[in-house]
């Protein structure tokens, strides 16, 4: 019997990864929609979005130092109270992105600040995912806790879809009410009424019991204890090693919004009303598969299912272009929709799977700095990469499709050599 405590953190995890994910995606849709007109006017479309793309990638590179920031907190302090200057720390930085000037009106200063509220927002990412992880699965009963660990994830597409019904208003509108009359702001001002509502859901949930036990032993041995930074160094580096290469297909999500977007808007010159919608559709696919596959995945060893579910990833990434090359809206959300489920299996079980590699005190941060550190850089060389290719080779896909290869492959070969480490099971 699940006790109403493990559901309680549980849904709290996925309301505070919902708001985390809300902040991201908007900042995603924007540095491919709108931000490069805003932030780095150019004659050429491509040097622009180019440009938005690359403060996007700077949020990724970011996030390791809030992996260690708040992974040094959450194993010393407490997950509770991490998680909560976390969400503070992502909620002010993207209101703020909505306050800021435009090229237009402040020059060079308008992108520098633009970063620099993108790396704040990076910090903030890197200290959230691996608290609301270990909070729902060190809450959860034992036999469930990759499917309750899978509930912070679950907060990614619902994120999405937040963000993508915002967007699909804002970008119908005239562009002279966009743009002239500042619209745009108000899918990040509204991360502020969204911020308290996930403050209040977290401030009433109480601390991990396993965190709470490993504190009152370590207290009972009065032994001193390294940084935990330097534990996870000197004691667990191969594993950090393999975490995060195994993590490496958890950022593929950015080929089925950010790179679909440009590839769609780009090489097939559709409109970007008709890609934002049908990605509203696959964003409720993936809200709807990915908790069922987290719970079928209790049924099955963690590994096996992993590594299953990055090799049909895989192979459906051979359906997902020639479907979307079709051009047309239920094309798009039908190729698009294949890979998504594929992923979402994936992505629903890693983090309960590699919370459970680590011991308790040094948890926190190990599982932060692999699945960051992994952001750092899948993360930010996917875009990128992902752009170059769709500029350079255009409707010709392949480049595009091993690319995403390469990153299931990497998963495929890391969990493997993962499966091989002790478990822990509390």
């Amino acid at each position: 019997m699940v006790g109403s405590s493990a559901k309680k953190v549980a849904f709290a995890a996925f309301i505070g990864t919902t708001i985390e994910w809300y902040d991201f995606y908007i900042y995603a849709l924007a540095s491919v929609l709108i931000f490069g007109q805003l932030f780095f006017p150019s004659d050429n479309q491509f040097i622009s979005i180019l440009g938005s793309f690359g403060t996007f990638a700077v949020g990724f590179l970011a996030r390791p130092l809030g992996a260690i920031i708040f992974g040094h907190i959450g194993d010393r302090l407490g997950r509770k109270k991490s998680l909560i200057m976390t969400l503070i720390l992502m909620g002010i930085a993207t209101t703020c992105v909505g306050l800021l000037p435009t090229y237009e009106t402040a020059g060079i200063i308008a992108p520098i600040l633009l970063v620099l509220l993108r790396i704040v927002q990076g910090i903030a990412v890197g200290g959230e995912w691996g608290g609301a992880v270990l909070m729902a699965g060190e809450h959860a009963p034992k036999g469930l806790k990759n499917f309750f660990s899978s509930f912070a994830q679950w907060g990614s597409p619902a994120g999405n879809v937040l963000a993508l019904l915002v967007f699909s208003y804002i970008i119908s509108l005239p562009k002279t009410e966009l743009f002239d009359s500042s619209y745009w702001r108000l899918p990040f001002l509204v991360s502020f009424i969204l911020l308290i509502i996930g403050l209040i859901a977290r401030i009433t949930l109480t601390e991990s019991p396993v965190f709470i036990e490993s504190n009152k032993k370590q207290q009972m041995i009065k032994q001193k204890e390294s940084a935990p930074l330097v534990s996870v160094f000197k004691n667990a580096l191969p594993l950090i090693m393999l975490a995060i290469g195994a993590n490496a297909l958890s950022f593929s999500g950015i080929f089925s919004n950010t790179l679909m977007i440009g590839y769609t808007t780009l090489a097939l010159q559709t409109e970007k009303h008709l890609i934002l919608d049908a990605l509203f559709w696959v964003a409720i696919v993936h809200f709807i598969c990915q908790p069922f596959t987290a719970y079928l995945a209790e049924r099955m060893k963690a590994s096996y299912f992993l590594m299953i579910s990055a090799l049909l990833a895989l192979l459906s990434v051979f359906l997902l272009f020639p479907i979307v090359n079709i051009g047309t809206k239920p094309s798009f959300i039908i190729g698009i929709s294949l890979t998504v489920i594929c992923y979402s299996g994936f992505y629903g079980v890693i983090a309960g799977y590699l919370s459970r590699i680590f011991p308790v005190r040094i948890r926190y941060t190990a599982l932060s700095i692999s699945y960051q550190g992994c952001a750092a850089i899948f993360g930010s060389i996917i875009p990128l990469i992902g752009g170059y290719l769709i500029y350079q080779y255009g409707t010709f896909w392949y480049p595009l499709a091993l690319f995403y290869c390469v990153l299931a492959l990497i998963s495929i070969i890391c969990i493997y050599l993962l499966s091989r480490y002790h478990y822990y099971d509390e």
